[in-house]
């Protein structure tokens, strides 16, 4: 199905093609968008259209997207935890490195006496300013076990340091992957007190707003270095400048500098790099694009930040997605909604995040259909969404793949369309998704299958169209139902 991408940031190209080779139009520009495609760009002033039914954030924060007001449009928002987790964990690892052995601050200096006559005693005698402690054997306390925390706390492992990590929402999947050697802290007050190093690895919520402050920064050993890899308003700046001045932190590095940090002594402030590799920005655009496809398509919802997991394989040829508030009752009312149009209900999975809901519904169709959205109102559902399984259409592939013959191979795409004689339409936006430059273009040639009529379920006609392209000859064809509301297209590559 068709589907329209609003990108509000430059995009990698991976993600992109994984979503316009299935037929999807992505750009700045689309209207009406299914979905919007996200890295950093600042939504809280966005203007919603009724069409938009996802957000995808191309990475692992979403402070940048207004989690509430998708709430009350009933819109998933999804984030790609762990897309760029190595990328973080290495600038993290790069930063304990930098906050030990004065490495900034010696550059600095070298470049001050490039020009002095005894560059290498003056070298050799200087250098003693910049000493700094080895990491292997000190204490690093993670906080967050996250994908980044516990990529982080294993790599500090392999420097042979002691790991403390503390999370009490720890999930099962980053318990899978933690190394059993990592030592559990009871609280951020064990960490504080114990740990020569101290990582941060938490969303900026209410509740961890500033958590690095001066009641914390009294705990914490004297000397004791602290990373913040994470969002820079989890560190309050006035008083870690304090800690600075009077040596209770002997090494601040921040990847979220501001105003009151640069320049100033024991602040090593990098201009926020932790994603910026290209592997990072290529591993969270396919992981976006991943979870547009399976949510748009089949309804699944994975990594979703005001959402529940829900994820289950079709069982038949409808399913209705339904988003709705949290509220008791609602299974109730919608089973009796569905099995009161005499639908048989074949599989129904719900589940809660907070005020929010979703639940999905298998129903066989067979020869009956309904306005679902009609039949949902007044029972407080947000969002009624409904994907219809394409096991016809693949058993018309199977008989034109026979036709054709062995030549050729089939590329699908699968279109909405109102009017069936808008047809050549889809073809050219087909192509241009495709990257293809139409040469010139012939639409005379019409045939009628009937013996395909019945292998697709109200057949209305099959036509055929010949493009010429710059990479092959291309033959299209279009196939209507009598319902005028969908339409088929197929191109037909010569191999």
């Amino acid at each position: 199905m068709s589907k329209n991408i609003l990108t509000l940031n430059n995009i990698s190209k991976s993600g992109l093609c994984h979503l316009e080779k299935r037929g999807y139009v992505c750009g700045d520009a689309v209207n009406e968008p299914d979905a919007v495609l996200v890295r950093s760009a600042n939504m809280h002033e966005f203007s919603f259209s009724d069409s938009v039914k996802a957000v995808a954030r191309a990475g692992a924060g979403v402070n940048n997207i207004p989690i509430d007001l998708c709430n009350e449009k009933g819109i998933v928002v999804f984030n790609t935890p762990g897309a760029n987790s190595n990328a973080v964990k290495e600038l993290v690892l790069a930063g304990l490195l930098l906050s030990s052995r004065k490495i900034v601050d010696s550059i600095e200096w070298v470049k001050t006496v490039k020009d002095e006559p005894e560059l290498m005693k003056l070298i050799e005698k200087g250098k003693s300013s910049f000493a700094g402690p080895e990491l292997q054997g000190k204490t690093l306390g993670v906080i967050g076990l996250g994908a980044i925390g516990v990529n982080v706390a294993n790599a500090a492992r392999h420097l042979r340091m002691e790991v403390l990590g503390y999370d009490p929402f720890l999930s099962v999947e980053s318990a899978w992957h933690l190394s059993r050697s990592i030592k559990h802290a009871e609280s951020l007050k064990e960490i504080f007190s114990s740990c020569d190093y101290i990582t941060v690895h938490v969303p900026l919520l209410d509740s961890t707003k500033n958590m690095i402050n001066k009641d914390s920064l009294s705990m914490m050993k004297d000397g004791v270095r602290i990373m913040n890899f994470a969002r820079g308003g989890l560190v309050d700046d006035e008083d870690m400048l304090e800690a600075l001045e009077s040596g209770k932190v002997a090494s601040y590095v921040t990847d979220f500098p501001s105003a009151k940090l640069i320049g100033q002594k024991g602040v090593v402030a990098i201009p926020h790099l932790g994603a910026s590799t290209p592997e990072s920005e290529e591993n969270c655009a396919v992981c976006a694009a991943d979870e547009l496809v399976d949510f748009l398509e089949n309804g699944n919802i994975r990594n979703s930040v005001n959402f529940p997991n829900v994820s289950t394989a079709r069982e038949t040829d409808c399913r209705l997605c339904i988003i709705h508030k949290n509220i008791p009752n609602m299974i109730a009312k919608i089973s009796s909604a569905v099995s009161g149009e005499g639908f048989n209900i074949e599989n129904l999975l719900n589940k809660a995040k907070k005020d929010m809901a979703y639940t999905i519904v298998d129903i066989s169709l067979g020869e009956k259909d309904t306005d679902f959205e009609k039949l949902f109102n007044g029972i407080d559902t947000l969002e009624v969404g409904r994907i219809v399984e394409r096991s016809k259409v693949r058993a018309f592939f199977k008989n034109l793949q026979h036709l054709v013959g062995e030549q050729y191979r089939l590329v699908e795409f699968l279109t909405a369309m109102h009017h069936t004689v808008a047809y050549s339409i889809d073809f050219l936006q087909v192509f241009n998704n495709a990257n293809l430059r139409i040469s010139k273009q012939r639409e005379d040639e019409f045939h009628t299958f009937s013996m395909l009529g019945d292998v697709v379920h109200d057949l209305l006609f099959l036509t055929i169209g010949q493009f010429h392209l710059d990479k092959g000859t291309v033959q299209a064809y279009a196939l209507c139902t009598s319902r005028g509301h969908h339409a088929l297209v197929v191109h037909v590559v010569q191999c």
